[in-house]
């Protein structure tokens, strides 16, 4: 296993474990009319209708789930270009604190992580390697600049993640549900580079994250990730299927299937073993 795999498989299994909360929420800070009703079960007369009133798509896909810690249970298959054997992959989530994860293939754990609001860390047990680095790399690896642990969580969690508003997306109703689409290229700015990207965020009609994708406008690098067969476990909305597609100077995917859900707390054991060499991020 290639010493790089390591970070992108741990950044695909985080990544897959996508949760929305059912409860109806209001944030304060989105400045939008008060008298939108939704219309159950009606179909739009156009393709892409546009929404006037927004007040209850707000209320539904802002606001954060209310949960401790979760654990998920998931199957991955990942394809990078080389082989890579289907994986077994434990991920705990710890709110607003860590998220752990175990990668295991034939039995054996062949990786393990930890991200918090200071970085990630992860170690691959086949090549006796680690790492130990900001959010810049994971960035890298996903053709990406705007990862932090806040919007990490919040892919974890099943919400928006990239900062949206009514002058520059523009939200139509279709009969999937709602499309929430850039009108204008969103600059996102950090510390090592500024990029500009086409945006566009498909809800099912019960608000359910259905496909995020974000286009660099300014070169080849796309990320795409679709979720499918939402359930409610414990007044949570979870996906059974993820499908995360990266393109562009790098590309890859991987398919994921979460086949259990747990809200025990557990243990999440990280050390790595003196014998161990670091990989340099460079």
């Amino acid at each position: 296993m290639k010493n790089w795999i390591i970070v992108l498989l741990l950044l695909f299994v985080v990544t897959s474990c996508k949760t929305k909360n059912s409860a109806r929420k209001k944030d304060n800070n989105i400045k939008i009319d008060s008298t939108y009703v939704l219309e159950e079960n009606k179909t739009p007369r156009d393709v892409n209708e546009p929404v006037s009133d927004k007040l209850a798509f707000y209320e539904h896909v802002i606001p954060q789930p209310q949960f401790e810690q979760i654990k998920i249970s998931s199957k991955i298959n990942v394809e990078t270009g080389s082989f890579v054997p289907t994986l077994d992959a434990t991920v705990y989530i710890e709110k607003d604190k860590k998220v752990w994860m175990n990668l295991t293939a034939f039995l054996f754990t062949v990786a393990r992580g930890i991200a918090t609001p200071d970085g990630i860390k992860g170690q691959d047990k086949t090549s006796k390697a680690y790492i130990d680095s900001d959010f810049d790399y994971l960035n890298n690896l996903l053709n990406v600049n705007f990862i932090d642990y806040k919007s990490l969580e919040k892919i974890l969690l099943g919400r928006t993640f990239v900062k949206i508003n009514d002058s520059q997306f523009t939200l139509t109703r279709n009969a999937q549900g709602f499309k929430m689409a850039s009108n204008v290229n969103q600059k996102i700015v950090t510390d090592e580079k500024t990029r500009e990207y086409k945006i566009v965020l498909q809800y099912d009609k019960n608000y359910d994250l259905l496909n995020v994708n974000l286009k660099d406008v300014l070169s080849p690098d796309e990320m795409d990730v679709s979720y499918d067969n939402w359930e409610e476990i414990n007044g949570i909305r979870l996906p059974r299927n993820v499908k995360i597609i990266i393109k562009g100077s790098k590309s890859s995917q991987i398919l994921m299937e979460n086949t259990k859900f747990d809200f025990s707390r557990m243990d999440t054991p990280y050390s790595v073993p003196s014998s161990y060499k670091k990989i340099e991020i460079k």
